[in-house]
């Protein structure tokens, strides 16, 4: 073999391994995730056990609550409210090792304007997230969809340069995944993608516990459940580990069957509560085998 010959091989060789390394690199690659939502705790509700999971897979987590939530109280003023709301947003970051933004518009009156489209295009750049996660478009508050109209305008819209020029257009479409609901019209919630976040029960139930205005003060105001709530801190996770992870994490039939795809039946027979998604028709779609390599919980 000639010195040439061989220097040229050499070369070869070594450009075909860093390839395969490339690639399972980037198969394996830890993902961006941010979760857009309507107000402080809904990314936790709907995305917090996921979250957690992601995190602890070396994965980068943003939540984004696109209002101050400052109207969701009996009592307190707007100002009061903002604030408080804000400071339990703090605690979930610092307690789930998260990322946390939120924005400054009024709780209850978002709107789908095209300056509210720019700055969902500007998070999602900025992350330069791999994941979006959001409300469906049919969900019941004004708020919620309203967010899930501006991220679905944004979609697309993130990969065109010339659409907020200040901030790079990502080079892909990330994949856009809707959080579960209850509401059947137009149609029913499709679960495509479906965590068991049973390991992470306790500390999902945490982060809610972190939204003290919410749980124990506006929400069980509105539904005349005042009486019902423990003084107690240890009763009060327990009450969100039965009320917002068990009870909010029901497993359907459908649910199952992607359980024992993702999960295999043995380990899917010990699930107590999920999470569950359905993938938007504007992003990135995935196959069965990229939803394992996207998902590194699934491993």
């Amino acid at each position: 073999m000639t010195k040439s010959y061989l220097s040229s091989f050499m070369k070869i060789l070594c450009v075909s391994l860093m390839s395969i390394f490339c690639f399972s690199y980037a198969a394996n690659a830890s993902k961006n995730v941010i979760v857009i939502c309507a107000h402080p705790d809904d990314c936790e509700i709907t995305a917090g056990g996921l979250a957690l999971l992601m995190t602890d897979a070396g994965c980068k987590v943003k939540f984004v609550s696109v209002t101050n939530g400052n109207k969701g109280h009996q009592t307190l003023s707007e100002e009061e409210l903002a604030k408080r709301r804000y400071n339990e947003t703090v605690c979930v970051k610092n307690l789930a090792n998260i990322e946390y933004e939120v924005l400054n518009i009024p709780d209850g009156e978002l709107v789908p304007s095209l300056e509210n489209r720019l700055e969902i295009i500007r998070l999602i750049r900025e992350w330069k997230a791999d994941l979006v996660i959001t409300h469906r478009p049919s969900d019941y508050h004004p708020d919620h969809r309203n967010v899930s109209i501006l991220v679905q305008d944004a979609a697309f819209m993130v990969t065109v340069p010339k659409v907020l020029p200040s901030v790079p257009a990502l080079s892909y479409n990330p994949v856009f995944l809707y959080t579960r609901d209850r509401f059947t019209s137009p149609r029913p919630f499709r679960p495509d993608v479906v965590v068991d976040v049973t390991p992470v029960m306790r500390k999902k139930a945490e982060m809610i516990h972190c939204h003290a205005s919410q749980v124990y003060e506006w929400l069980p105001w509105l539904n005349h459940t005042e009486n019902t709530i423990p003084t107690d801190e240890e009763e009060r996770i327990n009450l969100q580990v039965k009320n917002y992870v068990i009870k909010r994490g029901f497993i359907t039939k459908q649910d199952k069957k992607i359980l024992n795809k993702f999960y295999g039946k043995k380990r899917a027979q010990k699930v107590q509560a999920v999470e569950a998604f359905e993938f938007s028709e504007y992003g990135k779609q995935l196959t069965e085998d990229e939803i394992k390599e996207w998902f590194p919980i699934f491993d």
